[in-house]
């Protein structure tokens, strides 16, 4: 039998107990393939931009908020995109400097955009209120930071409506094609000289890259107009967001940048030509093919004549797997109580995960050689969001996650990039500490 780095890596993770009795899930990062996809972003856009364009890649730090893997991220050149005050606390921890930083959110409180402001990090903000609050600090405390604005160029969603940004009704920026808007975004920069960028974010799983490419044409045409009407090249930055679609039936890696940044130097060629600097937001194309959910099977079972395999790995890791399974399937890889790929006829089953309700289900009648208890199954293309979105259903621990990579000998090492959460913590974080403080309020 042939074995992949994941098998190997899988093996060693049960030889080393990071997962069995005493830890029954964990999470599994490839550390070569996530340095490998910041290479092939990197390599992508300087193959089509311009000699001497300031690019910065800015990781979106929903798709994986763990300062470890934010700190390798920017060791490889990337920065940061962040959309809340934890997201920018975990980026300033890992060392990620202001300047490679960008603040986007649809609901920035003053104090954010006070202490951004103050800090020099680039905000995109996100509508007229928002723009004025910015006024306001800027006439109290001007500052250098960058500031844009987030239209949305409403060109239409994907296949998954809950993650299409640039609908008609969007919770995103402002409507570019309602009435009278695009007018007011044209005077709002005309009326502030320090309104230097413009954003949208378009892409998102199953967005096709064309559309993607025609949210990024508009974004471009809106800057052209702004500087011819200025007089000058007031806006000098375009933020294109990110948002790639990854490919989860298979191994393969579809589309890829270099796809993406061609048709874009091909339908916006003046995006790419040095007349505007550039800043991207990719975050789950980075790392979902790179990580892996690892759990132990504690019982197999069958009902009405289907087998089930009852893991620890369900609602709590797979969250949007579970519960939208037809837009986030996943692939299943079953490994044995060592750890080996598990050999044998495949056998239409159920892998369960530990949650109370029926529909805890990561894969359903999915072919697979039949799992028994202390076998393992493995979620694949998990490296990104199933480690940042843990649900917190019946109080289960969040699960340890180390990145490995393998020595030239074969030998895979491990490094911890988060410990597993303990009962401790747990109880305490659901406010343990305050166990009497409504023994008082209400009696008579």
């Amino acid at each position: 039998m042939n074995f992949t780095e994941r098998d190997r890596a899988v093996q060693a993770a049960v030889a080393h107990g990071l997962v069995g009795p005493g830890e029954p899930v964990a999470g599994l990062l490839d550390i070569a393939g996530i340095r490998r996809s910041a290479a092939e972003l990197r390599a992508a856009f300087e193959e089509f931009t311009a000699p001497g364009t300031p690019v910065l890649h800015a990781f979106a730090v929903k798709a994986a908020s763990l300062v470890p893997v934010l700190r390798l991220l920017a060791q490889e050149g990337l920065g940061c995109e962040v959309a809340s005050p934890g997201e920018l606390a975990l980026a300033r921890a890992a060392g990620v400097p202001v300047e490679r930083t960008v603040l986007d959110s649809p609901a920035k409180t003053l104090a954010e955009l006070r202490e951004a402001l103050a800090l020099g990090i680039a905000v995109n903000a996100d509508n007229a209120e928002e723009l004025a609050r910015i006024d306001a600090l800027m006439a109290s405390a001007p500052s250098r930071a960058p500031i844009g604005l987030r239209v949305n160029p409403q060109i239409g969603g994907g296949s998954i409506g809950a993650m299409s940004t640039a609908t008609d009704t969007s919770k995103f920026g402002v409507g570019l094609r309602d009435e009278g808007v695009r007018e007011w975004v044209v005077q709002a920069f005309l009326a502030r000289p320090w309104l230097t960028r413009l954003h949208a974010h378009v892409g998102s799983q199953g967005m096709p890259l064309e559309l993607m490419a025609a949210g990024v044409r508009a974004l471009f045409d809106l800057a052209e107009e702004i500087n011819e009407k200025a007089g000058r090249q007031q806006i000098d930055t375009l933020d294109i967001g990110g948002g790639l679609p990854v490919n989860f039936s298979s191994d393969a890696t579809t589309p890829t940048y270099r796809e993406y940044a061609a048709l874009l130097h091909a339908t916006v060629p003046g995006l790419l030509s040095g007349r505007y600097g550039i800043v991207t937001e990719f975050g789950r194309s980075l790392l979902a093919k790179h990580g892996t959910v690892l759990a132990r099977v504690e019982y197999a079972k069958s009902a009405g004549g289907r087998p089930i395999a009852v893991t620890h790995a369900g609602a709590q890791v797979a969250t949007r797997t579970v519960f939208v399974p037809e837009a986030w399937p996943i692939r299943v890889a079953a490994y044995d109580a060592e750890g080996r790929p598990k050999t044998g006829a495949p056998v239409a089953q159920d892998i369960a995960g530990p949650c109370c309700f029926a529909g805890d289900l990561v894969a359903e009648n999915r072919p697979l050689p039949r799992l028994a208890a202390d076998d393992h199954a493995a979620l694949l293309d998990t490296g990104a969001y199933y480690f940042s979105t843990h649900f917190a259903y019946n109080s289960l621990p969040r699960p340890g996650i180390y990145g490995y990579a393998a020595d030239p000998d074969g030998t895979v090492r491990f490094a911890t990039v988060r410990t597993p959460q303990t009962l401790e913590e747990l109880t305490a974080e659901s406010g343990g500490a305050h166990a009497n403080s409504l023994g008082e309020l209400g009696k008579q």
